[in-house]
């Protein structure tokens, strides 16, 4: 049973990793001959609309799904270590390929309808995974997490029906066409099902509670699948959004999210969470640009972006398994002096996330940045991108130094390493990917520059900013000024900039407690009122007094027939 356990894992990260070669490849032939094929099987035909089941090949469908193929073949090889104890291992890679097989299935389908098994694949393995380790927490993460998702599959489904006017529901084919005064409604469920996929506010809640799944799971559905599927959604979309209201709201909402999970990730202590609100933070960024106009460059920050943030879950996976299974930074430190390359691909991965100077993150954050600085947009959104990005630096130095380089803070029993082989090698693989992939897509998706015109003030300032907000956040870590200035002076604002803006408790007990509210006032009008007055009861009783009659006429009681006659005679009288 070993045997099987093991080469399992090793199958899998060698065909995935195959079907990555393949996909790039010939991602770049299509780049370069500007061609794209279709694959189209007609399901059912019903008057002048036909149910088709339909498949795209083009650079953007098949780049991405080398990056998603590339990035499970890592985490199917981790979970070889990190899941090897598990009663339940088999189990669990079935899960994971069927979660890679949604996401392809979704990444392919530019149909409304063949798009569904990708997207509610996603939900319903994703709710299987979350609820993976089986008790109450899970099961309360799960719960939220599918019911949230949930929203997004209703608003598919009401798209489906929208779409029936245009013909056909290959959206790829009329997203140039689909304008405010006819379609305003339609592109608003579609960005509606994306924000849900994708958490942005108000439902954000569930992003940071599925953190309850297994930390491999963590890695491929922060990276490249479950929340970049709306996001993807999007830049399908993204010819229907230019000029359109839902452009300007869609750019709002991307923005305060980007600001809350950046505040939110600066109070937290939960390493995973942490790393989950900076992927929350990153989606924002993403959204917000392609809200700006330029898909490209969201598409662009999504391949880059899913490179260094599975391997940060990687790190956080080893970390969490060597100090005996702690999720709290303040019982790390000096890790850097334990364990080294773990260390060393944790700051690597964190240093891409602030976008430092040559590592993934710079080539696409620094470019969005600058294009979101030189574009027109309102003074909100530029300030709300200047401080999250000042956020994004001070959260990730807090993190490495509460981590990798503070004070020694584990028990005397804790033996910290990285003696575990498999993980490293999986994590190596990504690291160079943080380090180098950058670049090489920024030469291949871009041939020709941006041509940036900024101000030497604004040119500077994502680095003043970002230099800035790392001093601010490091300083007050390293001085010890964190709990006395946030336990004290400012306990309130810490409760609400840490609790993301009390979106949980809205999303979980307020709604549980307007549910049974609901519930009690309809089970007494309803269910215990006019269902019993209309309907079994009610039934009953009619049916008990007409076989009362009909009983009673049986008899041919003289008084029976009286009755009638009188009761006859009146009616005659009155009607004459």
């Amino acid at each position: 049973m070993m045997v099987w356990m093991i080469n399992m894992h090793k199958v899998s990260m060698w065909g995935l990793g195959a079907s990555s070669m393949i996909c790039g490849l010939v991602s770049v032939l299509k780049l370069l001959s500007e061609k794209t094929n279709l694959l189209e099987w007609e399901l059912l035909s019903l008057n002048s609309c036909s149910v088709e089941f339909v498949l795209i090949f083009d650079w953007v469908s098949l780049l991405f799904l080398c990056f998603v193929f590339m990035i499970s073949s890592s985490v199917m090889y981790y979970s070889g270590s990190y899941m090897l104890g598990d009663k339940n291992y088999n189990r669990f890679m079935y899960l994971v390929l069927m979660f890679v097989m949604s996401m392809m299935m979704m990444i392919l389908s530019p149909n409304l309808i063949s798009i569904l098994l990708g997207w509610d694949g996603l939900g319903l393995v994703s709710y299987a995974l979350v609820i993976f380790y089986q008790n109450e927490k899970s099961a309360s993460a799960g719960m939220l997490t599918i019911l949230s998702n949930r929203v997004g599959d209703v608003a598919i489904l009401l798209s489906i029906g929208l779409m029936l006017n245009l013909g056909s529901w290959n959206f790829i084919f009329y997203s140039y066409y689909l304008m405010d005064s006819e379609y305003l409604v339609l592109k608003s469920l579609i960005m509606l099902a994306a924000m849900t996929k994708s958490a942005q506010i108000p439902f954000s809640a569930w992003l940071p509670a599925a953190m309850a799944a297994p930390t491999p799971v963590s890695a491929l559905v922060h990276s490249s699948t479950l929340v970049t599927a709306g996001v993807y959604l999007m830049i399908r979309f993204s010819p229907a959004l230019e000029g359109s209201l839902s452009q300007s709201f869609l750019l709002i909402i991307s923005c305060l999210t980007m600001f809350m999970a950046g505040l939110g990730a600066n109070f937290e202590y939960d390493l995973k969470k942490i790393i989950a609100l900076s992927t929350l933070s990153q989606l924002g960024v993403m959204l917000s640009i392609l809200a700006l106009g330029y898909p490209d460059l969201a598409f662009f920050h999504l391949l880059s972006h899913a490179l260094f943030k599975a391997l940060l879950f990687m790190c956080a996976g080893v970390v969490i398994h060597s100090v005996s299974g702690y999720q709290d930074i303040r019982y790390m430190g000096s890790l850097v002096k334990f364990m080294p390359l773990t260390s060393s691909y944790l700051i690597v991965a964190n240093l891409a996330l602030c976008g430092a100077p040559f590592l993934a993150g710079f080539y696409s954050k620094d470019m969005i940045l600058e294009v979101g600085f030189m574009n027109y947009s309102n003074y909100i959104s530029l300030i709300l991108f200047i401080l999250s990005t000042g956020l994004t630096v001070s959260y990730t130095l807090r993190l490495i130094f509460f981590s990798a380089t503070g004070a020694f803070n584990l028990s005397s029993l804790a033996s910290v390493s990285d003696e575990e082989i498999t993980m490293t090698k999986a994590m190596t693989f990504l690291g160079l990917g943080a380090i180098a992939m950058g670049s090489i897509l920024s030469w291949v998706l871009y041939p020709e520059c941006y041509m940036i015109c900024l101000s030497p003030l604004m040119k500077s300032m994502v680095m003043v900013v970002s230099v800035l907000g790392g001093f601010i956040g490091y300083m007050l870590n390293l001085m010890s000024l964190n709990n006395v200035l946030f336990s004290q002076m400012l306990y309130k604002f810490v409760v609400v900039g840490g609790s993301m803006w009390f979106m949980p408790f809205l999303s979980t007990k307020s709604i549980s407690n307007l549910n049974l509210l609901l519930g009690g006032s309809s089970e007494k009008v309803v269910d215990k009122g006019w269902y019993e007055y209309l309907g079994g009861q009610g039934v009953f009783y009619v049916w008990s007094k007409i076989s009362m009659s009909l009983y009673l006429s049986q008899y041919n009681s003289i008084k029976v027939f009286m009755k009638l006659f009188v009761l006859g005679l009146i009616v005659v009288s009155l009607l004459i």
